[in-house]
């Protein structure tokens, strides 16, 4: 009789323990997700990667501050490029910019990929998150999305001297060219909107709207999420059907 009791008890247990995980994984993806099941994109041959909040870079920010780490970001673009079963990748983008050398390395990244890339900007593509949406193959911006554009700062201690500002200029060229080669507005037009000064109350500098950003040659199409997949996908096809 023991024996039976504790086979059952075994059979019971072995039962009840995929059950008692199964609804912790429920309740953690209530707390942290606020629903019951994640949608599996396992066997997606696209791959979605999130720019949100500050970029950080070399120094680590506040806690309290939304940040997307480029420690984190690069790697993942590596395993994309190596990765078979991925065929193109969507950056997504709701950020206020952050380290400039972090944005900028992202936006390389995603520049030299082989495979067909897709950029959606979301509420805000600012700052240093223009040169990351403008390095996709085809770019995107909701009607209510802003982005804006201004020169770069230094934060912290800042030694006065002709080399400091030297080298600013460097960093600011750096920038402007990638975003002019990778987008249809001219240089010229972008350092007008950079220091234009009669569009933001404390500080230089120009926001774009949706379509604005379109008109301007900074974004290819106003568009959200379906036509993003679908330039996407779009672009998959043609490399299929190309052979490469």
């Amino acid at each position: 009789m023991r024996k039976s009791r504790q086979r059952t008890s075994r059979a019971l247990g072995i039962k009840r323990k995929p059950v008692l995980q199964q609804k912790e994984i429920q309740l953690q993806n209530i707390n942290q997700l606020g629903q019951l099941n994640i949608p599996d994109n396992s066997a997606s041959d696209i791959h979605s990667i999130a720019i949100i909040g500050q970029i950080e870079g070399h120094l680590i920010l506040p806690p309290q501050n939304k940040t997307t780490k480029y420690e984190h970001v690069i790697p993942q673009l590596v395993a994309i490029e190596q990765n078979p079963q991925i065929q193109g990748l969507l950056t997504i983008l709701n950020t206020v910019g952050g380290d400039v050398e972090a944005g900028l390395a992202i936006a390389e990244m995603i520049d030299t990929l082989s495979k067909p890339t897709v950029s959606l900007v979301l509420g805000g593509g600012h700052s240093i998150g223009v040169p990351i949406a403008v390095s996709a193959d085809y770019s995107f911006i909701t009607e209510t999305a802003t982005m804006t554009i201004h020169p770069i700062r230094l934060s912290g201690l800042v030694v006065g001297v002709p080399q400091t500002y030297e080298y600013l200029d460097k960093m600011q060229d750096r920038v402007i060219k990638f975003i002019t080669k990778h987008s249809r507005i001219s240089e010229e037009k972008f350092r007008r909107m950079m220091f234009c000064t009669d569009q933001l109350a404390r500080d230089i500098g120009t926001v774009m709207v949706g379509k604005d950003a379109v008109e301007a040659g900074l974004i290819d199409e106003v568009g959200g999420l379906r036509e993003a997949v679908a330039k996407l996908r779009e672009f998959i096809n043609q490399r299929k059907a190309s052979g490469v």
